[in-house]
């Protein structure tokens, strides 16, 4: 039996898990809601390039594909609504934060036009993923990004005057750089307009999770939990990421002026710059200081170990 035969079983053994929304948990309010595309089918792309990291998309693509709709006059085929795919700049095979090669299934060339857009934290941020993620994100009901992914759709600009989040460690970079966004610390995932971010790593889930149940509602995002035995909660209270509001670099540290997360003096990923000696917490990090250092030299001093 595979994966999906797998989950088909599971939800019709346990229907009443589909129309039994838990106890204190309400439905998404009507303007929360998004409509399904008549064709019952929802196109969900996810941007990769060198260094993305796994969770960041993993997650999020496990929560979409395993979606099972039990509506017995569908067809099978659209019972589970969302398509999931890789886009990149080129057909190259990429090489994740932890060394996984992946071959994008579509080019910014022929990539479908998705209606939710997953960007997770990776390296390139060049003038063709702007354009592209701008351009469609112009279509989209949902275009979100995951940890420091934000960085990636703030700096397209659409995220300007409005609200997001980003992995903790990041805060402060992250108002350094976008002025012109607003930051919602300890927040699991923001959500305006079509455009939405989520917290580190985990918290991608959760915002996919989220928007299971703004195009299908709260008993089958329910449903969904339960068959992937994704106990998370956080899905339910986006403000749940409080406890990360206050932060600070521990003695013996230093910030990682990329990432904003806190590095042991004794890293060997360093870079001198000036006279300056920085830490990165991964190469990827390392690799786009040295590409453009200015850009996170200039706007952010050097921070001092507590």
């Amino acid at each position: 039996m595979n994966r999906r035969d797998l989950i088909r079983a599971g939800l019709v053994a346990g229907g009443a898990l589909v129309y039994g929304t838990k106890a204190g948990r309400a439905a998404p309010a009507a303007e929360d809601r998004i409509k399904v595309p008549a064709d019952g089918k929802i196109p969900v792309a996810f941007l990769i390039s060198d260094g993305a990291v796994v969770i960041d998309f993993a997650g999020p693509w496990e929560v979409f594909q395993d979606v099972m709709l039990t509506d017995s006059s569908l067809p099978m085929d659209r019972r589970m609504p969302f398509n999931t795919y890789t886009v990149s700049a080129s057909a190259k095979p990429i090489r994740t934060a932890g060394g996984m090669m992946i071959t994008p299934k579509y080019t910014f060339a022929n990539a479908p036009q998705p209606k939710v857009i997953v960007i997770p934290a990776q390296d390139n941020d060049g003038p063709e993923v702007m354009e592209w993620i701008r351009k469609a994100s112009q279509k989209t009901d949902v275009t979100m990004s995951v940890c420091t992914g934000a960085f990636l759709l703030a700096k397209t600009g659409l995220l300007d005057g409005k609200s997001a989040t980003t992995h903790h460690a990041a805060y402060k970079i992250f108002e350094k750089q976008f002025p012109k966004v607003t930051l919602k610390r300890g927040a699991r995932f923001v959500e305006e307009g079509n455009l939405a971010s989520a917290g580190g790593l985990t918290s991608g889930m959760d915002l996919a999770q989220r928007v299971v149940e703004r195009y299908f509602g709260t008993q089958v995002a329910e449903a969904n939990a339960d068959n992937l035995e994704y106990q998370g909660v956080g899905w339910k209270d986006p403000g749940s990421n409080a406890k990360y509001t206050k932060s600070a670099v521990p003695p013996g540290y230093e910030e990682d002026p990329v990432c904003g997360m806190a590095v042991p003096k004794d890293e060997q990923l360093k870079a001198e710059y000036k006279g300056t000696t920085y830490y990165f917490c991964m190469e990827s990090c390392r690799r786009r200081f040295l590409k453009s250092p200015q850009e996170f030299v200039g706007t952010v001093p050097k921070p001092k170990s507590m």
